[in-house]
């Protein structure tokens, strides 16, 4: 985990990240429609990425998800937003990754929208080629929420190791993290280890968001810890 592109992915270090699921895609607009019957996104459209939505809209989300009853068909687990070593894991590729500079390929142009093919506008999820996990749109597009709280670099002893979210004790930090660059950045800012942050409660137009199932574990209404990340070693 980590890069040496620039101090903030600084130092590359070593991750245990345990099993779970993560969705192919971005949350849709339709589907944010459907879970919550409000769409605030700017550029509109049912198969875009939901946007200018907060870190704090992506949990009240996660919440009424929840309270479907189409997952009560489902294993027993739980939907949230993924850590940042989640994150970065599924966007090299998992274990079948092969080193790629960008989110699947080393040309961005296959897998990412961003200031050189976007034609100045969010583009609906799966266009491009997926990455070795088969997962969309992880490099570019939108910018993604992850649970953790935003620090500077790796250089602190608090830093998990064990893929879980790193979360300022015993208060939360000002910031959350967001991965993966959107449809106006650099392709620098598109790469896997990239990593940047911003207040939980800013609606961006170039900030949405994925899921991730953690399975076996209790689903029922989540309480003030299981809203704001797992416990370490989990």
């Amino acid at each position: 985990m980590g890069g040496e592109r620039m101090d903030r992915e600084k130092p590359i270090h070593t991750v245990n990240v345990p099993s779970f699921y993560i969705t192919k895609y971005l949350v849709t607009q339709e589907l944010y429609q459907e879970i919550t019957k409000k769409n605030p996104s700017r550029r509109v459209g049912a198969k875009r990425p939901i946007e200018k939505v907060s870190w704090e809209d992506a949990k009240e989300f996660i919440v009424k998800l929840h309270q479907r009853e189409e997952l009560e068909q489902l294993p027993m687990g739980v939907f949230r937003l993924p850590t940042e070593a989640e994150w970065e894991y599924a966007a090299r590729g998992g274990k079948y990754s092969q080193g790629f500079e960008y989110c699947g390929s080393d040309d961005l142009k296959q897998v990412g929208w961003y200031e050189a093919n976007n034609g100045m506008e969010i583009k609906p999820v799966g266009l491009l080629f997926p990455n070795e996990l088969g997962l969309y749109d992880m490099s570019g597009n939108v910018y993604e929420w992850c649970e953790d709280d935003s620090h500077n670099d790796y250089n602190s002893t608090a830093r998990p190791d064990d893929g879980s979210a790193w979360i300022d004790i015993p208060s939360r930090g000002a910031g959350r993290v967001i991965r993966g660059g959107g449809y106006w950045h650099q392709s620098v800012g598109c790469r896997p280890a990239n990593r940047s942050g911003t207040s939980p409660d800013v609606r961006d137009e170039n900030v949405g968001f994925r899921l991730v199932f953690f399975p076996n574990y209790r689903k029922v209404h989540l309480t003030t810890h299981e809203q704001t990340g797992r416990k370490k070693n989990e």
